[in-house]
């Protein structure tokens, strides 16, 4: 069995992991976000990013650490690790944050954090900017974001300055 990261004493097999992960995004149903899907902003997609911010100027890093580092707005460390030594139980079944600044640009990164489902179909990824095509959504986040784009460009921000390697 392949060993996925994050594993409390209670989880014993990987239908239990996966059962943990799908109990913290469960977690997601009970934080709705203000914004409605009749009020995302619109944007373009070139190749494999989003090359215009969904803002009229940059986010804010310390904010979009804030984010990535929350275990009930963002959620990236559910799946993620990264350079974040105060943070517990970080995952492994998403690639390592670190240096994530220096791999992709600000664009792509856009595109991975707003539908990342455009990328790869296949993704377990949530679309944190999209509403669409969206199944077993819980009630508080139907034509709801997870993410605001103010949100969005924060925590692009922020991975853009992850820029040093392991």
């Amino acid at each position: 069995m392949p060993k996925l990261g994050f594993r409390p004493s209670s989880v014993k097999s990987m239908a239990d992991e996966v059962s943990v992960l799908a109990a913290a995004l469960a977690l997601l149903a009970v934080i709705p976000s203000q914004v409605r899907a009749q009020d995302l902003r619109p944007y373009e997609v070139a190749g494999d990013a989003i090359p215009q911010p969904l803002i009229g100027g940059s986010g804010d890093p310390v904010r979009g650490r804030a984010i990535v580092v929350d275990r009930q707005r963002g959620l990236c460390l559910l799946c993620h690790a990264g350079p974040f030594p105060e943070q517990r139980f970080q995952g492994n079944l998403a690639p390592d944050l670190t240096g994530v600044g220096a791999r992709w640009s600000e664009g792509q990164l856009r595109l991975k954090i707003v539908d990342s489902r455009r990328l790869n179909p296949a993704t377990i990824m949530p679309p944190y900017y999209s509403t669409d095509e969206l199944a077993r959504v819980g009630r508080n986040w139907q034509g709801k974001p997870v993410l605001s784009a103010e949100q969005v460009e924060d925590v692009v921000a922020f991975l853009t300055t992850l820029t040093e390697t392991p």
